[in-house]
């Protein structure tokens, strides 16, 4: 560890040594250290401001060195740092590194003697300082840095040319000076010449640029200090220079009261006679309250009300519209200083032409080229599906993405290197967890063939499939308003039809999630809070909203909100405004987008009366219609209006039934060929189990019943007991009307 002494701590070391010589010690103590301390004038004097008895320690202090034992008479001397001593220094060096030092002073040791346990020298500061430590160690740094105030650390020499470097230029950084590997600004003329008329202004010559998160707050910035530097501004900016204040730096080992105001006063000393300066303060919100203990109200903002109101040093600041309005809007004084430029988000087409200008250095870096086709699909695509973020930020982090992929996938035999649009579709798909679809013959392909696979799997409810593929191929065409969900669909019909199936088997075609939410769970009134988030105040404040967090963890999905008439009649008032404008707004003010999202409710209301749909002469009305008329009594009409379509779903029949049985017992198969183990069934065996199995009330669930408990039994005893342990055939037939095994 390359560390530096100032003069004072230098001459403090070699006191400790000579003193451990004095006394002919082997192993150098920390109350050698604090022996050499009390021969220093500056150290003695805080001391006894302090009320310490420095006689008393001086005399405690010699009892117990002349106590320790010695070398012998004749014996070399070679002086060795005991473990206390050494704990000090490295909580010194420590002290050094965290504050941004280059030097170690007295201050620093002191510091880790007071730190140090079981020490008398620990002992005695503490015992002399009592409560006032704090305020002890604030004045000793006072007094050294007045001592010898060129020795804030020894200054890097061959980085300055030889000369010192000036302190406060630490903790800044030039702008202009690091312009090297920064994107190039594109466009953003008029709020570009807005900021430098404002810089231009006699008084609050201070401009504040806000806007959402990755708009282009920063690097309009950095282009107006390649401006300055190419010399393309108004004489009053030339040869300004840039300076970028972070605070978290100026915070940065700041352990004692006035610390941090010694370094922006410092700072701003410097700048200010620098002259033809700027500072530009990126998150310039932390400003309020910064630096500020208990109740006290100087912070940073207050600290630089003095410089903002003088207009010698003119500022920058930068910050979204949730923190303007959180924290700095909260300061008045300070919020008139500056003059408020918002930083809009870039139109689709201005995005296009950002990202055209960056390509070539996007290039560049990763040894690649990109289509234009891809560009201009990574902002419409990121546009579309990337709802937490903003352009041009979240289409350039996708063709960065897409660049750094194609660098460690390479095309075999392709020179050069080429990211298509079907590649920036895949890395949108792999990174946001959405399926932006690049119009590929593949992708034309699986949408058209759509129907056919799920009619595969969904028997006799042909109408209702159809529906719900028209509405998914409604979406995928753009013939649909882009500010609602995909589909917003109902299904009615009695239980057991297949409604929540066909849900499930949409999401695994469309291989997209599937989002379910239970709606019995929500009958009560305070249970639907819970979908957006409860209260303040309440139970459950903090852990945000089941719904909201759901979509926003996977904003490309199929929700399924099951049997929704059971639910508090609140939930419907949740569900207006995602129908409508594909929007939700939690308990926090955040918002989840529903505009990827197949909405899909099942409702059973009405069930009660559909037994009386054909009760009369001559009437043919099917359960699942009777229900439909039931449900447009038992939802309001804004809901209904609302909706894509309203999904029918028929009577099970005797020929959907025996497909849906013959579906399940080849189910059933797959799971015992697991098991090396084949099933086949006497021609009775399926009419025994279609008879039993086949009821109108119950649908397909009352299948499910009738295979666990005529079938699973006897292939249960077989496989854990007996003669299909190591597989083989599981022969079923009826003997003395019974279901056995042959």
């Amino acid at each position: 560890m390359d560390i530096h002494y100032t003069q004072q701590a230098h001459a403090v070391y070699e006191r400790m040594l000579g003193i451990c010589r004095q006394h002919r010690h082997e192993f150098v103590v920390p109350e050698h250290l604090l022996a050499a301390l009390l021969a220093q004038q500056e150290f003695v004097y805080s001391l006894e401001y302090y009320g310490a008895d420095i006689e008393e320690m001086n005399r405690e202090l010699s009892a117990y060195l002349s106590g320790l034992d010695q070398l012998p008479e004749g014996a070399e001397e070679e002086l060795e740092m005991s473990v206390q001593l050494a704990q000090v220094f490295q909580s010194a060096y420590q002290s050094v590194e965290f504050s941004s030092a280059e030097a170690l002073d007295v201050p620093h040791l002191v510091r880790g003697l007071l730190r140090l346990q079981e020490s008398l020298a620990s002992y005695l500061l503490h015992r002399e300082l009592g409560d006032n430590e704090q305020e002890f160690m604030s004045d000793l740094i006072g007094r050294y840095e007045e001592l010898a105030p060129s020795h804030d650390g020894l200054m890097d020499e061959a980085a300055d040319g030889g000369s010192r470097k000036e302190p406060w230029r630490k903790l800044v950084t030039c702008i202009n000076d690091h312009l090297e590997g920064r994107n190039v600004l594109i466009g953003r003329e008029a709020e570009l010449e807005r900021t430098i008329q404002v810089l231009c202004r006699k008084e609050k010559n201070n401009p504040l640029h806000v806007g959402e998160p990755g708009v282009g707050k920063t690097a309009l910035v950095y282009g107006l200090a390649r401006r300055i530097v190419e010399g393309r501004v108004p004489p009053r900016l030339q040869a300004c220079r840039i300076y970028q204040l972070e605070l978290g730096t100026m915070l940065s080992g700041t352990q004692f009261r006035g610390d941090f105001e010694k370094r922006i006063q410092e700072v701003m000393t410097g700048i200010m006679h620098e002259g033809n300066a700027i500072v530009y303060i990126d998150e310039i919100h932390n400003l309020v309250g910064a630096g500020a203990v208990g109740e006290s109200s100087m912070d940073a903002s207050n600290m630089l009300k003095p410089y903002l109101e003088q207009g010698s040093i003119r500022f920058i600041g930068s910050t979204t519209y949730d923190e303007f309005n959180r924290f700095f809007s909260r300061s008045k004084g300070l919020v008139r200083r500056f003059q408020q430029i918002d930083i809009a988000e870039p139109s689709v087409a201005e995005a296009i032409d950002i990202l055209k200008g960056l390509k070539a250095g996007y290039e560049s870096f990763h040894g690649i080229v990109y289509d234009d086709d891809a560009i201009e699909f990574a902002v419409t695509a990121s546009a579309k599906y990337v709802n937490d973020r903003f352009l041009p930020d979240k289409a350039i982090d996708l063709i960065d993405e897409a660049g750094a992929w194609r660098e460690n996938h390479p095309q075999e035999g392709a020179d050069p290197q080429r990211v298509d649009r079907k590649l920036i579709a895949d890395v949108l798909a792999r990174t946001c967890k959405v399926e932006a679809m690049a119009d590929g013959d593949d992708d034309v392909e699986r949408l058209a063939s759509l129907e056919k696979r799920i009619k595969s799997e969904i028997y006799g409810q042909d109408e209702a499939v159809a529906q719900v593929v028209q509405a998914v191929q409604m979406s995928k065409a753009g013939l649909l308003d882009s500010d609602k969900p995909l589909a917003s669909l109902l299904f009615v019909g009695p239980t057991g039809v297949g409604k929540t199936e066909v849900a499930k088997v949409l999401s695994r075609e469309l291989a997209i999630p599937l989002v379910r939410f239970d709606m019995s769970e929500y009958t009560e009134k305070h249970t639907v809070a819970k979908l957006i988030g409860s209260p303040a105040g309440y139970v459950g404040y903090e852990d945000g909203g089941l719904l909201t967090d759901a979509i926003r963890k996977t904003p490309h999905c199929v929700l399924l909100l099951d049997e929704i008439e059971k639910a508090h009649h609140d939930i419907y008032n949740i569900l207006l405004q995602v129908m409508d404008y594909a929007r939700l707004t939690d308990n926090k003010g955040r918002k989840a987008d529903f505009r990827n999202v197949i909405l899909i409710m099942t409702s059973n209301a009405g069930a009660q009366y559909a037994s009386q749909a054909n009760v009369g002469f001559n009437t043919k009305v099917s359960r699942g219609q009777a229900m439909l008329a039931q449900a447009k009594k038992t939802f309001k009409p804004e809901f209904i209006n609302r909706l894509s379509s309203i999904v029918v779903f028929h009577d099970m029949d005797e020929q959907m039934a025996s497909l849906i049985l013959q579906k399940k017992l080849d189910e059933l198969a797959g799971k015992l060929a697991a098991r090396n183990v084949t099933m086949r069934l006497d021609p009775g065996v399926f009419a025994r189990l279609l008879s039993q199995a086949f009821t109108r009330e119950y649908g397909a669930r009352q299948m499910d019943r009738v295979i666990a408990s005529q079938l699973k039994p006897l292939l249960m005893r077989e496989l854990l007991f007996g003669k299909l342990i190591n597989g083989g055939e599981a022969h079923m037939g009826i003997a003395a009307d019974q279901l056995v095994m042959l």
